[in-house]
């Protein structure tokens, strides 16, 4: 079940990065004004997923994928917080789903951890 969820994990960061470059406004959208260069941190940011998945795939790089993805996931939970403060930005969503994606970060943290850290059990 772990490997399956690695898989799972892995190929949903590297579609996430590579979504960083398809479709780059929704990102720049949600980045909290406060935040310089949104450009490049969004370049950042895709390359830093795509590379992170990758790394937990890999067994000699999965664990350290596994922490560099639960910062990643802290570090751009401002911009989670920043949507569900700003529901203008996308009107057309309900504000129930902007609410669940704060929480839904804690998930994907738990994901990380669990298929990249977290001692397989005998």
């Amino acid at each position: 079940m772990r490997t399956i969820a690695r898989y799972a994990f892995t190929f949903f960061f590297i579609s996430a990065g590579i979504n960083h470059f398809v479709n780059p406004e929704f990102y720049l959208r949600i980045m909290p004004p406060y935040l310089p260069a949104h450009d490049a941190l969004n370049a950042i940011s895709g390359i830093a997923e795509v590379l992170i998945g990758l790394m937990i795939a890999s067994p000699s790089t999965r664990r350290l994928g596994g922490w560099l993805a639960i910062a990643l996931l802290i570090a751009v939970f401002p911009a989670n917080i920043y949507l569900f403060m700003h529901q203008e930005i996308f009107p057309d969503v309900p504000p129930a789903a902007h609410l669940a994606r704060l929480p839904l970060q804690a998930v994907f943290i738990a994901w990380a951890y669990w298929v990249a850290i977290a001692k397989e059990r005998s």
